[in-house]
């Protein structure tokens, strides 16, 4: 149940994170969640194809998953015609 807990956590701080840093603001707490733990799933597999490693921990998967965040939220505005 924890784990749980956690990954809804780092989700909605990443989501909202990544919502900040690409379109200027938080879309709502379901859906930061969302976008954060798709984020941290593309975030896990950009970092694993590239061989980095950014440490461990909280930190790490905040970071891993608001940079996934970043290029879904990226590749979103791109398929929408917005970027």
């Amino acid at each position: 149940m924890e784990g749980i807990l956690i990954w809804l956590i780092v989700g909605g701080i990443a989501g909202w994170l990544a919502g900040l840093i690409v379109k200027g603001g938080g879309q709502g707490i379901l859906i930061n969640i969302v976008v954060g733990i798709i984020g941290a799933v593309i975030g896990g597999w950009v970092f694993g194809q590239l061989g980095v490693a950014i440490g461990s921990g909280l930190i790490n998967a905040i970071i891993t998953a608001v940079v996934g965040a970043v290029i879904l939220l990226l590749l979103i505005g791109l398929i929408r015609g917005k970027r």
